[in-house]
């Protein structure tokens, strides 16, 4: 897994970013718009994550629309399923526990 991405992301306007583009493509200016940020800081946050592979930019006519990229996205979802069922484990064994007191504070 590329650090980058975990860098990328790890900031929260960033990571709100991301969050608008899932719905589907956006000019600078619309995001700075929905995230009341001004333009440049925008841009620079997206800057940021066209650097580390996470959206591209199509040009339209005169405008430029981020998209988000896919590709890494999934290549994040395969870094953390290799850790989902260390996880699953352990919350079975935690809701296990938890029942076991539960039936003991009743009896």
């Amino acid at each position: 897994m590329d650090i980058t991405t975990f860098s990328a992301l790890a900031e929260p306007t960033r990571l709100r970013i991301v969050e608008l583009l899932m719905e589907g493509p956006l000019t600078v200016g619309e995001i700075a718009d929905r995230l009341e940020l001004r333009r440049p800081q925008a841009s620079k946050h997206l800057r940021v994550l066209l650097d580390a592979g996470l959206v591209e930019v199509q040009a339209a006519a005169n405008r430029r629309n981020y998209k988000l990229r896919l590709e890494p996205f999934q290549a994040l979802d395969a870094w953390l399923e290799s850790y989902r069922g260390v996880w699953d484990e352990r919350l079975d064994a935690l809701e296990n526990y938890l029942r076991k007191l539960r039936t003991k504070e009743n009896k």
